[in-house]
């Protein structure tokens, strides 16, 4: 494997329960979306009922993000611009979730 940077993209698989969803629209998901175009990453898909094939699901919204890289994903989840957003997410917004981060194929 050689050290080149890659070249396939990087998903974020994001599972929460917020405590609003008007309020994570409004005070979170509108800035998030910017901060995260501005990195070349977008929402491929989101929605508040996914279809669930197997296990348990007790959130209330489900989004898929795509980055070319996963250096790219990487910068923006540690940007200075994104860290006070995912913190009113993480302390605020929302009483549980999971972020999973992936590298495409």
């Amino acid at each position: 494997m050689n050290n080149a940077k890659s070249t396939n993209p990087a998903y974020f698989i994001v599972q929460i329960k917020a405590k609003s969803l008007e309020e994570l629209s409004e005070l979170y998901a509108q800035s998030a979306i910017a901060s995260l175009t501005t990195h070349g990453g977008e929402m491929i898909a989101g929605t508040p009922t996914p279809i669930v094939l197997e296990g348990k699901w007790d959130g209330n919204w489900a989004a898929i993000l795509r980055f070319p890289s996963l250096e790219m994903a990487q910068s923006w989840y540690s940007s200075s611009e994104y860290q006070p957003l995912k913190e009113l997410r993480v302390n605020e917004l929302t009483e549980d979730g999971q972020v999973l981060l992936l590298p495409g194929m």
